[in-house]
């Protein structure tokens, strides 16, 4: 995780404290509402317990930030799990400024680049977001001797449009069913291959399966492979060459075995109902969004496709809920985190964060399908 040399980080590490210590100050300063505003002078109890939390979650993601960026430039041990506290520091300021702007509208600002609604995030903070990022990538960089792929997006659409061929479905059908396990590679990686996961000591690789998933997956790919092998001979010989690659090596760290598997494990049993989906769900960015949910939730969303009525199914399980909020899924703000259910209408909607990503998908497929190196 070496970021540069000693002297570049230490430049890099007082540039950074520089920006976030001005980006601290200007909210702070900015959070109390000007007269000249269209807001009460005095504020409500409320609202001055909201603005107070608010800028207390503010200074503690701040301050976080600085210190896992300093041990990662220092190269200091990063405790376990290094990301949850970064990734919870983050949750508890949109959570804060969302109910800021439920207590004072006129604090919801202009569009930010990340594609997070105003209302939950200030847009003069979005530098607070890149360095967040940037501690992710460097704490989930792949480890020593992952086997990376020269065409790793073009590898999804590959595998994932062969598999869906194997399961009875129509080229056109099989090509949606590679375009939406492209939005999962993005969903889980932000399209990075061979990732670690600073969240999870567990889950690993390009789509992030743990060691009991990608074993299943393996056996259910040995089971498919002589009909891979009749659909798609050339794609049959690539495979056995990854897999001579591989060999002992944790299969989840070569990008091919590690999305094959993923996908078998998951979804490969979900493809033959790709047709009906794109009927229920004509946005593609939907669809992503409920194959992801198999990825989530995967018991309740295999029952809301068998319900019928996909869209208006309902959960309310509590440890359900959970898990939708431990992936960001109504997270922020207390009257998200009060739902008690959900339909999967509501689900999908509560699913913003994930929307870039999608979008970054469907263009590299696009990108793909033109012919361009994927």
């Amino acid at each position: 995780m070496a970021i540069g040399t000693s002297a570049a980080a230490s430049a890099a590490a007082l540039s950074l404290g520089l920006l976030l210590a001005s980006l601290l100050a200007s909210t702070v300063v900015g959070s109390f509402v000007s007269p000249a505003v269209a807001e009460p002078a005095a504020p409500t109890s409320e609202q001055s317990a909201a603005l107070k939390t608010y800028d207390n979650t503010l200074k503690s993601f701040v301050s976080i930030l600085r210190q896992r960026r300093a041990q990662i430039d220092s190269h200091q041990p990063l405790p376990d799990l290094p990301g949850q506290a970064i990734y919870l520091a983050r949750v508890e300021m949109m959570s804060a400024y969302k109910d800021l702007t439920d207590a004072l509208p006129s604090r919801i600002g202009r569009a930010n680049r990340f594609g997070i609604p105003p209302a939950y995030f200030d847009a003069d903070n979005e530098p607070l977001l890149d360095e967040y990022r940037k501690l992710f990538d460097a704490m989930e960089a792949p480890p020593a001797g992952a086997q990376s792929s020269e065409t790793p997006f073009k590898d999804v659409v590959d595998l994932a449009t062969v598999i869906a061929r194997a399961r009875g479905l129509d080229a056109a059908a099989a090509a949606t069913a590679g375009r939406i396990s492209l939005g999962l590679f993005f969903a889980e990686t932000n399209g990075k291959q061979n990732a670690g996961n600073a969240r999870s000591n567990t889950y690993k690789g390009s789509l992030q399966t743990g060691p009991s998933e990608d074993r299943n997956g393996r056996k259910k790919w040995a089971a498919i492979k002589p009909s891979i092998a009749a659909l798609d001979p050339a794609l049959s010989r690539r495979d056995d060459m990854e897999e001579a690659r591989v060999g002992n090596f944790d299969h989840r760290f070569n990008h091919w075995t590690a999305v094959r598997d993923a996908l078998m494990n998951a979804h490969a049993d979900i493809f033959p109902q790709v047709p009906a989906i794109a009927k229920a769900l004509p946005n593609p960015i939907d669809q992503m969004k409920l194959f992801e949910l198999i990825q989530i939730i995967p018991s309740p969303t295999r029952s809301a496709l068998k319900s019928g009525d996909l869209v208006n199914y309902r959960i309310s399980e509590p440890r359900i809920m959970g898990y939708l909020r431990n992936n960001s899924i109504f997270a922020f703000g207390r009257a998200d985190r009060a739902r008690a259910s959900a339909s999967f209408r509501e689900i999908l909607d509560a699913m913003w964060l994930f929307s870039p990503k999608f979008e970054q998908a469907l263009a590299k497929f696009a990108e793909i399908k033109a012919g361009k190196p994927g």
